[in-house]
Order: C-alpha cells, then sequence, then structure tokens
C-alpha cells in the first residue's frame, strides 16, 4: 500500500513535467511559426520596394523622383521640372545664327524650346529638319519660333547646321549653365553630361506651358513625328485647360 502511496505522487508528478514541456515545445512552435511569418512579410515588403521605381539621380540619366510615364507605348515621355504654369528662366547663349539669343528676345511671341543631345545624335538634328519641314503646322499649332538648344560648341552645331541646311537657331549651351537650369540633362543617355530629347512650350508671356522629355527612360526616344509631337501637346494642353 505505501508503494502504491509512493507510486502515485510521482507518476503526477511526471505527469506535471511532462505537460510542461509540451506547454513549452508549443510555445517554441508557434514563436517558430510567427517568425516565419513575420520573415516573409518583410521579404515581400523588401521585393516590392525593390520592383518599385525609385528615385534616380541625373547620373544615371533619370530625374529624381518617381514620375508618370504619358504619351504613347512608341513614344512616352515624362514631364520634369520646371514644368507647366513657372516661369521660364531666362538665358543668353550664342547661336549659330553667329549672335547671342536671349530667350526674352521673344517675349510676345510662342517659343518651342528644344533641348537635344548635339551633333553626335544624327536623329536630333533629323528632327530639326523635321520641324522646319512643317513649319505650317506649327504654326497652325501657335508656335511662331523654335529654338534648339545643345551642349556643343557653337561651331560644332554650326558647321551641321550648314552641312544639313538648316535655319533654325542652334544655342551652345557647354557647360550646361541653361540646361540645368531646366534640369533637361537629366532626361537622356549620357549620365547627366548631355541634354536627352526635351521640348518645352514658352508663352508670349514667358512661362512654360508645356513640357515634355522624350530622351530619357523607358525608350530613350531620340527622334519623333512633329504631328506626335503636336498630338502630344494639345492633349495635355486640353487636359490642363
Amino acid at each position: 500500500m505505501s508503494a502504491n502511496r509512493t507510486a502515485r505522487p510521482r507518476s503526477a508528478a511526471l505527469r506535471g513535467a511532462s505537460t510542461k514541456q509540451q506547454a513549452s515545445r508549443q510555445r517554441r512552435r508557434t514563436l517558430l511559426v510567427l517568425g516565419a511569418a513575420l520573415a516573409a512579410v518583410v521579404l515581400i515588403a523588401g521585393g516590392v520596394y525593390l520592383l518599385k521605381p525609385g528615385p534616380e539621380s541625373s547620373e544615371g540619366g533619370q530625374a529624381a523622383g518617381e514620375m508618370t510615364v504619358h504619351g504613347t507605348d512608341k513614344y512616352p515621355y515624362l514631364v520634369g521640372e520646371p514644368g507647366a504654369g513657372e516661369q521660364a528662366p531666362d538665358f543668353t547663349l550664342p547661336a549659330t545664327t553667329g549672335e547671342d539669343v536671349s530667350l526674352s528676345d521673344y517675349r510676345g511671341q510662342s517659343v518651342l524650346l528644344y533641348f537635344q543631345e548635339g551633333v553626335m545624335c544624327q536623329p536630333c538634328f533629323d528632327q530639326i529638319t523635321a520641324l522646319e519641314k512643317q513649319a505650317d503646322d506649327l504654326e497652325k499649332a501657335g508656335i511662331d519660333q523654335v529654338l534648339s538648344i545643345s551642349t556643343d560648341p557653337v561651331e560644332v552645331s554650326a558647321q551641321k547646321s550648314r552641312d544639313m541646311g538648316l535655319s533654325t537657331p542652334t544655342l551652345a549651351d557647354p557647360d550646361l549653365t541653361v540646361s540645368r537650369n531646366y534640369d533637361t540633362n537629366s532626361y537622356g543617355m549620357m549620365g547627366g553630361s548631355h541634354n536627352g530629347h526635351s521640348f518645352l512650350l514658352i508663352s508670349p508671356e514667358g512661362e512654360i506651358r508645356w513640357r515634355a522629355d522624350y530622351g530619357g527612360k523607358p525608350k530613350y526616344v531620340m527622334f519623333l513625328p512633329v504631328d506626335q509631337l503636336l498630338a502630344d501637346m494639345r492633349a495635355d494642353l486640353k487636359e490642363g485647360a
């Protein structure tokens, strides 16, 4: 009888220990499951962050910040700053016409600024040819003057213009002062050292009415049909009206 009385408490103690061990194991399993779930959440969140377009510096050929892509699949464009509604920074640069040209010289006229990569980009000068051929269409769209701006020395652009028989003034911005003021060197493929393919419509009052930066990601467009340019401009102006 005494042996039985001694055995029962020992059995109870063992059962109690076993219950505590099971509870401990259950807690460990629960913690492991929660830890795995938390790790999965972190990995998923990290993956989403990596896939999400993030800020890129102008050194990478893309303007900083997340931006909406406009236009068509074939001719997409971004819209940088300064943009529509802002005063256009004035400038004075030497031109292929042999004189210094200031934006303020055209106050009272609607001016299309065309920032381009330079003579190493044949499509960029083909763009000027296309604009000149459709001068009547530009005039109907309310554009009085086109000014092209590149980072090439003026003599280089002047020779190219003569070779191609172009009359549109190309302005020289070799130190990128004007290009950086307009941030057009952030929309190309040359790491910020050259412009991409940007257009800005300046009102007679000197205000930016429309902007489109075609030369950067995702397609690095270096030529687009004038009809497409005008269609994009009209659509954006109508949307902003």
